[in-house]
């Protein structure tokens, strides 16, 4: 598996995003964190989720402190979308040998997230909270699940990178993922990861397996977590917002190609016919051979959308994600003959990807 890594920093100096805990107080609270309370604190909200093919874990979702979400009494439990991918009922195995029968209720594939309902769970079941923002690199967390069965397991690590894009085998990219060094293995996908205070900081989803990697995992993260979950359990369903767009961050081979003075923003390499952006965005229109590769010649350079600068592909798809919906129109800032315009997009609905 090809994992996209994008830099994090600017001009060496790490970038906080606004209402990100301030240092002294992330550093106090790192110090502090105690493995074992913060494993006895929350184990106890953690299942394994089996299906016919196969067995990952999840957690128990606090609806409570979720926005427009139906909160019903009913027990909702988080997962990963390929956990329980061609199931229509799942068993779930809750703290202390409880099992109880569970019915999907929403799934997005474009996320890899999937809510299951629990109509009886066991007494005195309680849920994570999900952290009020994205993780900051350096900090430590714990990935808790059933790595290759063995139940009740917690790894722990720190955030490795923030940002990451994750391809996937069905050909779509899962955007805003969390990295950590937390061991993550086939089995935990779907369990939490949490930070210090026991509160969610992402859904794990993958870790690389091959020769020369050690440690690198990823988790969906709270932010596509808030935005996906609440959708799922009141509809059953995400309309994961589309462009309809190709696109490769302008390299230096890009810009000496197109004749750009600097090396910024998005060449749109192809506009799908009939798609969201057809009447508003430009294509390439050729493809030139540079030192053995192929370069898009043509076609306009995305340099912001909704005034929000964007150096990489990365960057579009979290904005798309997390700021927007399908109906929207967003303003698209873009470079075209060398000169820069503004055109108007309204957001498509993705399609389902195929396999699904």
């Amino acid at each position: 598996m090809t994992v996209l890594l994008v830099a994090g920093s600017v001009g060496g100096v790490m970038a906080i995003a606004p209402g990100a805990a301030p240092v002294g107080d992330t550093e106090q609270r790192q110090s502090a964190c105690d493995y074992q309370s913060l494993f006895d604190e929350t184990i106890g909200s953690v299942v394994s989720v089996r299906t016919s093919s196969g067995q990952g874990s999840g957690f128990v979702y606090n609806a409570a402190n979720a926005t427009n979400t139906n909160t019903t009494g009913d027990t909702y439990v988080v997962t990963n979308a390929h956990v329980v991918d061609g199931a229509s009922e799942v068993e779930v195995e809750f703290d202390g040998n409880e099992f109880r029968s569970g019915s999907i209720v929403g799934r997005s594939a474009y996320a890899d997230l999937a809510v299951v309902n629990v109509s009886d769970a066991p007494a005195g079941t309680a849920g994570l909270s999900l952290a009020d923002t994205d993780p900051q690199r350096g900090e430590r967390v714990a990935a808790l699940g059933n790595p290759f069965g063995l139940e009740e397991t917690i790894t722990h690590g720190i955030v490795s990178g923030l940002n990451r894009t994750l391809p996937t085998e069905l050909g779509f990219e899962i955007p805003n993922v969390v990295q950590t060094d937390a061991p993550i293995s086939p089995g935990n996908s779907g369990g939490p990861l949490v930070n210090c205070d026991g509160d969610v900081v992402g859904v794990n989803t993958a870790g690389i397996a091959q020769q020369g990697a050690e440690n690198i995992g990823f988790a969906v993260s709270p932010s596509v977590v808030e935005r996906v979950v609440p959708e799922l359990v009141d509809d059953g369903e995400f309309d994961y917002p589309f462009l309809g767009l190709r696109t490769t961050p302008v390299t230096p081979a890009i810009a000496d190609a197109n004749d750009l003075n600097r090396t910024a923003g998005l060449a749109v390499v192809s506009v799908l016919e009939d798609g969201p952006s057809a009447d508003a965005l430009q294509g390439a229109t050729e493809v030139e051979t540079v030192g053995d590769r192929p370069v898009p010649v043509g076609g306009d350079v995305i340099l912001a959308i909704d005034g929000q600068q964007l150096g990489n592909g990365e960057a579009l798809g979290t904005y798309l994600l997390t700021e927007t919906l399908p109906g929207d129109t967003v303003e698209m800032t873009v470079l075209r003959d060398g000169e820069v315009r503004r055109v108007q997009v309204t957001v498509g609905e993705r399609p389902d990807p195929m396999g699904t």
